[in-house]
């Protein structure tokens, strides 16, 4: 279970990221609504280890910092961070991804076989900007996927897209859903879509902590806890990056 209370993050003039609280657990979808896009990939940086909250706690699985957060975390497109550079080839973005996967994986993950596997032959040769929304999810959560050590998919802003909820929702839900590998999936959106009955929280809620016996965590500590790691390899990668300091916000 992913567990953040009152996180915030500081601006330059206000909160790059106001006081926000949420909890996920495994096999759950939850979006976070918030009506700026720095805000929520600040959110999204935060929730995935790739950034340090300057305020607040953040925890998964009952532990606290960021190491256990990054290895369990993937983030998913995160504009200006780590979204796909247009004019760059599906193959050639299959490529790069397959190359962050863990050393002790990376040997068995080659492009071609991985597209044909995964059934992305007939967009190899494609820009990654000319793929449909719903493509373009389903390809870059089958790369978080590639990698076994992901249990947690943070997804940013994934309806800025504009082809409406239908070009993401369905992913996202299936992924989370999957009863052979249940993933705690966040997603921050701009507002949610209508037909929307999960999960949900939104930037700024500042929700209060309720009390706690010292030593207890404010989230239920009620979902399975990470399995071992197996030697087996799973068909669909990782996008890695470097953690955002406050030195490179400024």
């Amino acid at each position: 279970m992913l567990c953040a209370q009152q996180l915030s993050v500081k601006g330059r003039r206000s909160d790059l990221l106001p006081p926000t609280s949420l909890q996920v657990a495994r096999g759950q979808l939850l979006l976070v609504t918030g009506d700026r896009q720095d805000q929520r990939t600040a959110l999204a940086l935060v929730l995935s280890g790739r950034m340090k909250a300057d305020g607040g706690t953040l925890s998964w699985d009952g532990t606290a910092g960021v190491r256990p957060l990054r290895r369990a975390s993937t983030l998913v497109d995160s504009p200006g961070v780590n979204e796909p550079e247009q004019h760059l080839s599906v193959a050639d973005l299959v490529t790069e991804d397959l190359a962050l996967i863990p050393r002790r994986y990376r040997g068995a993950l080659l492009s071609k076989p991985w597209l044909k596997v995964n059934r992305f032959e007939d967009v190899a040769g494609m820009w990654t900007e000319q793929l449909p929304q719903a493509r373009r999810i389903e390809l870059l959560t089958a790369l978080a996927l590639a990698n076994p050590d992901t249990d947690l998919l943070v997804v940013d802003s994934p309806d800025r897209h504009g082809a409406g909820p239908a070009g993401w929702l369905p992913r996202l839900t299936e992924v989370a859903d999957d009863g052979g590998r249940p993933l705690a999936v966040v997603a921050t959106v701009s507002a949610l879509p209508d037909s929307w009955t999960g999960p949900s929280a939104a930037i700024g809620n500042a929700v209060p902590a309720p009390s706690a016996p010292p030593g207890e965590s404010f989230c239920p500590d009620n979902g399975p806890k990470t399995p071992p790691k197996s030697d087996y390899l799973d068909k669909n990668s990782s996008v890695d990056g470097s953690i955002v300091t406050a030195e490179a916000r400024k």
